[in-house]
């Protein structure tokens, strides 16, 4: 798998979606650090860079970035709401700079759901313009959809009906919610408990694996993706050790993240994939600790599963050795936990 790098160009957008964990700032790089950015990302050995927003399309450094990151020998993809894509020339424009990959999100098949969900008219209808112009334009596309109440119940529709209208889309991701900080907390009404999208989850899973598709999952506990663990974005990272850089345009700047860890609860205490388990993000603070169950299967044949291969003895010890680790950050204390608890469910 490729080591790639994200780099938010703008946090403008068409877009008002109701969760967005990255909102306008005010904030904008220059060419100057754009480019030293995707220097950085070069000299580290990375092999590409996602450019991202807010949404990217909307950024004067669009064309600049993608013309850079080729010269520097790194692929470029990019996270877009395929709006501004929907013009074909504009598309052919970004290709023609060195754009090899789209990942689109999509919310919901269903057109009333995407346009409410991203508060913009007409939303579902542009996307899906975009999306008829991929083959053309000779480059590859992803489906990114954030989990919500308002497509928990129907994350599997929509990729039946995503496969069958636009058959060479071979890679789906789901995001968990991020609720902290963000849109999310002016519209709770969106943040969907974690059985609410469950079996949906699993059938979509189910669906993609029986024909010969690839997904990942992000913020999402494995105790919830039990089937599929070996598909979770975080356990992966944990796996394989591997690491992941991010420019955002907030205050948390430039992240080089090493530790794939959210919230452990008293399940996780017990739990035989706590080692290769990242936990429940925003626990005690969004999220209950009581939806967490544990899993008393042995980790290996998830770890096997990531790998593809039998793992090394030395790295099944590195893993063990993760057994009871809490994130410094992430991580709840004890009043917090408490104070949750009280609460109904």
């Amino acid at each position: 798998m490729a080591n790639l790098g994200y780099l938010q160009l703008t946090r403008n957008c068409l877009q008002h979606c109701r969760f967005c964990s990255n909102p306008p700032t005010g904030i904008d790089l220059s060419i100057e650090e754009m480019r030293e950015l995707i220097d950085g990302l070069a000299d580290m050995g990375y092999d590409g860079v996602i450019l991202t927003g807010g949404e990217p399309t909307m950024s004067p450094l669009l064309f600049p970035a993608l013309e850079y990151a080729h010269k520097k020998g790194l692929y470029s993809r990019m996270i877009t709401n395929g709006q501004l894509l929907a013009d074909r020339e504009f598309f052919q424009q970004a290709v023609d700079a060195g754009l090899t990959h789209i990942h689109v999100s999509l919310h919901s098949y269903r057109p009333e759901v995407h346009d409410f969900i991203t508060a913009y008219p007409k939303a579902w209808e542009t996307l899906v313009t975009c999306l008829s112009h991929v083959p053309e334009m000779g480059i590859t596309a992803d489906i990114n959809t954030v989990i919500n109440t308002y497509n928990a119940d129907h994350l599997h529709e929509t990729v039946m009906w995503l496969c069958d209208r636009f058959p060479f889309i071979r890679h789906f991701v789901w995001n968990n919610m991020d609720p902290d900080g963000n849109r999310a907390e002016e519209n709770p009404d969106c943040i969907a408990k974690h059985h609410e999208f469950q079996v949906s989850l699993e059938l979509a899973m189910e669906y993609l694996s029986r024909t010969g598709r690839t997904f990942r999952a992000e913020r999402v506990p494995l105790c919830y993706m039990r089937r599929f663990a070996h598909c979770s974005t975080e356990t992966r990272k944990i796996v394989k050790e591997e690491e992941r850089c991010i420019k955002f345009l907030d205050q948390k700047g430039f992240v080089h993240q090493l530790e794939f860890l959210h919230g452990k609860g008293a399940a996780c205490d017990v739990c035989r994939w706590d080692s290769i388990c990242a936990g429940m993000y925003s626990m005690a603070k969004t999220f209950d600790e009581r939806e967490l169950s544990p899993v008393f299967e042995d980790p290996k044949s998830v770890i096997a599963a990531v790998l593809g291969q039998e793992p090394a003895s030395d790295l099944l010890t590195r893993i063990q050795s993760r057994t009871g680790r809490r994130s410094k950050t992430e991580q709840p204390d004890d009043m917090m936990r408490s104070t949750m608890n009280k609460t109904e469910l």
